[in-house]
Order: C-alpha cells, then structure tokens, then sequence
C-alpha cells in the first residue's frame, strides 16, 4: 500500500527592508504624477546628500542610471525626509525612496476582519496546485501574496478584478491586513523574523512609472525602489539582496534578465526560532521514513512529549511550540492507506484553520524526522489556473495604475512569478526561508479525548509553521521524502 503524507510549512518573516542608498535627482511632475526614467551618470561608491534644491551627481565610465521623482503630495500617506542622508549601495542601483515612512496610513473598517479567511483560502488554493505526487513541495504563502499584492497595487480593471477574485480580499483590504499583521508579528530574540520587500526600474527613457504606484508600495509594503541598468551587475545585485535578505538561505534565485523585462518586484522571508524544549541526545534515535513509493529510508527521528493534539477526518497531527510560544509547527498526519495527493486534493482550508484554533489539550508522544528541504517552482500557470488570467496576457493586461512604456505602445504584463523556498529542521529548530519574483516585461507587441495519543512522522505528512496569534500558516510544504 502506497504510503505518503504532507508537510506544510508557512512562516512569515517580518524585518525592516535592507534599504540601499543611492544618488538621486527629484524634480517637480506634472499632474499626471509620474516618475520619468532618465540617463545620467552614476557613481555607486559614494555618499549623496539631497534635498529639494540640490542634486549631486558623479561619473562612472561604466554605468549610466538614475531617477527623476516627482515630490509627494502633503496629504500623502508618507513622506520624504529630505535633510537625511542616502547612503550609496555598492552594488550600483539607485535607491529612489529610501527616505519614505509608512507611519500615516488610514485604517480601513471592520470589513478587513475577514482577511485571515481569505489568505488562509488563496495558501491552500496555490498549495493544492502546486503539489506534485512523489515530490517535496513548500510554499510561503505570505510571500506569495506580499509580491501579488505590491504588483495588483499597478493593476486596474478586469485585471485587478482577476487578482483580486484570486486573492479573495479587495487590494485596499489587503494592503492594510498585510501592513498591520506584519507589524505587529512578534520579534523576541529568540525567534529571529525578517521581511523585506523591493521594486526593481530598469532605466530605460521609455519606461514611465507613476508616483502613485510607488507612494502605495512604499507606505503598506516599506519596499526598497530602485533604479538599474538590467545588465548583469543588476542580475547579481538582485540575487544578492534576495540572499542578503534571507539570511543566506535563498541564492541565485534570478538565473537571467530577459531583454523585454522593466520591473523586478520581489519580496523575501527569513525565519529562524529554537524550539521551546530542545531535543536532548537521547532523544534522537536512528529510524525508518516510508516515503510516498513505499521505500524505506533512514530516518534521524526526534521524540517528544506535546501537549496539543489535532484530529482531523482522514488525519491527525500535533502542535509543537517555539520559545515564548508566539510562533509553532503544526504537523499533520494522513492516515495509512490514504494517498498524500488525493488527502491534499480533500482538504478543507477552513475546517483546518478551526482545528488548529481548536486544538486539544491532550498529551501527545511525538516524532519529527530532521529534514532539509529546497524547492523552486514557477507560478505562472497555477495563477492563471486559479483565474489570474489577464494580468499574465501581453494584450489583455492593465496595469496602467503602473506606468506606461512607449507612450503605451507596449502593454506592460506579467512574465513570470518565481518561487523559492528552504528549510532546515533539527534537535535545535527551524531555519526558513522564500523569496517571491515578479518580473514584470513589456509586450511584444473538538473533544478532547482522554487517551494519549502518539504521532509519528515516519512517512510523508504535512507541516506548517505559525503564529500563534492568528493561526495563519507562514510556510507550508509536503515531504514525501529525506533523500
């Protein structure tokens, strides 16, 4: 009988943005509040002071790149502190709004409570479409939808009705639930979280980006915006800042610039906790995991004692906590005989929201295989599968709110969204981590029972770890295998 399980794993990483400094000309826009890409010369290894009514510039026999801004609006929800000081980043980009807050932003109505819901839905929908039966698979939903989100801030029309169909949440609804849930994670020393967020400009003098676009995307999202020439000092400068900003864990996520892309939008996690009752020596013992084809394979499983207990129609699981009990694994077991692709293909995302928030407090004798795990996946299909359609049509796709390139003589749409994800698991804790591309291109033309209850995680299961204040999943991934 072919054995197999899930493992699900969601983590939500939250830090402030690793923003690079740059040199930068501001000028006054028109009504139409854009910012014009323009060529001038950059120098990347010096410091510039700007301000309202000076610019500094520097040559650079190399590279050419630079920005032209219009100021914000007073009634804006952030601001430029124009007397700051930008440092320049050494690897050759311009930062464009390193100086905007995101501390003005205006509550929505209770309308957004149903947010969780909603995130809780689209994790599962990218899930159940993203496992492939023999194959390890994880996914940062979070990061996923942060990327989505800062590029469905661009998208108007049926467009942004498709995205926003997928999402099942309004983008206005979206942008303050991820704003504020972000902020508020919390950030004991213990459980190092980190969440950074960036919008990539190719410079290019046919490339026009609103204001607005950027304004909304520095406010909800304190993304980084830089300007580059998209050659391949760009291309390492983007996997750089993807490393940089998961702590090592993501390298060489962008394997090449494609002549027609003009915007990279990228978000990228880290995560890295110690279990709240560390795994002892003796505690790990030699074992066997059954994979999905029935092979047995050497196991390192970790005993435990737990004290929150899942049960599930078709599963069981257990709840296993990190110090100061904000953040936890929550593993879920299929029961024998049942295929791991057809008990993903079942799940109910709402039934296993209200278990996890529900769980009972029952002893539980635990064990968890330690595992590392990679994977990388393109999304393009699953979104439009789920119904993001137009957004991924070189002719169908607005995303006016955007810009424009050429005067709108080339439709500016989606070309991939790339997604990769790690995680390491032992006697200590977690590490994780995901990173999330845009690549946006211009067209070509429960009652507790009394019994104790054990859980072994011998053969494929479903993983996910959460904050425990919400219950939302911040990774989630299936193994089916250790080799």
């Amino acid at each position: 009988m072919k054995k197999q399980a899930i493992i699900t794993i969601l983590l939500l990483i939250f830090c402030g943005v690793m923003l690079c400094s740059c040199e930068s000309s501001y000028t006054q826009q028109d009504d139409n509040t854009q910012i014009a890409i323009t060529q001038q010369s950059y120098e990347p290894d010096i410091s510039s002071k700007i301000n309202s009514e000076n610019k500094q510039t520097s040559p650079d026999d190399n590279r050419q790149a630079s920005i032209t801004q219009a100021y914000l609006e007073p009634e804006a929800p952030s601001k430029i502190d124009s007397e700051n000081k930008q440092e320049v980043m050494k690897m050759g980009t311009i930062d464009l709004m390193q100086n905007i807050s995101a501390e003005t932003i205006t509550p929505l109505d209770n309308e957004v409570l149903h947010a969780p819901e909603a995130i809780y839905k689209f994790t599962f929908d990218i899930f159940q479409n993203s496992f492939r039966d023999g194959e390890n698979t994880m996914l940062s939903p979070i990061s996923i939808i942060s990327a989505l989100a800062m590029t469905a801030n661009g998208a108007k029309n049926d467009t942004l009705k498709q995205m926003e169909e997928v999402f099942g949440i309004s983008i206005d609804e979206l942008n303050f639930f991820l704003h504020n849930y972000i902020k508020n994670l919390p950030q004991e020393s213990t459980n190092k979280l980190n969440i950074a967020n960036s919008i990539w400009i190719k410079n290019d003098n046919k490339l026009v980006v609103k204001e607005d676009f950027l304004q909304k995307n520095a406010a909800y999202y304190d993304a980084g915006i830089f300007n580059a020439d998209f050659d391949a000092q760009t291309l390492q400068d983007i996997n750089q800042w993807i490393e940089d900003n998961t702590d090592g864990m993501i390298k060489d996520m962008l394997d090449a610039i494609p002549q027609e892309a003009i915007m990279y939008l990228i978000n990228a996690l880290s995560f890295k906790a110690e279990w709240q009752n560390t795994y002892f020596e003796h505690q790990v013992r030699d074992g066997v995991f059954t994979n999905s084809d029935g092979k047995k394979e050497d196991a390192k499983l970790m005993f435990s004692s737990e004290k929150s207990y899942l049960e599930l129609e078709n599963a069981q699981g257990f709840i296993k906590f990190y110090k100061d009990n904000e953040y936890a694994l929550a593993a879920i077991l299929p029961d024998e005989g049942i295929a791991l692709k057809d008990y993903i293909k079942q799940l109910d995302p709402a039934a296993l929201l209200d278990t996890i928030k529900n769980s009972h407090s029952v002893k539980v004798n635990a064990a968890i295989p330690k595992f590392e795990s990679e994977y990388s996946v393109e999304l393009n299909e699953i979104l439009q599968n789920l119904g993001m359609t137009d957004a991924f049509d070189g002719e169908k796709a607005d995303f006016t709110t955007l810009g424009l390139y050429g005067n709108g003589e080339n439709n500016i749409y989606i070309s991939r969204v790339l997604h990769k994800t790690f995680i390491a698991l032992d006697e200590k804790g977690t590490e994780a981590g995901a990173a999330t591309i845009v690549e946006m291109a211009k067209a070509t033309s429960l009652r507790p029972p009394e019994e104790i209850k054990t859980v072994y995680l011998d053969r494929p299961f479903i993983y996910m770890i959460i904050d425990c204040e919400n219950m939302l999943p911040l990774f989630i991934g299936a193994i089916e295998t250790l080799e």
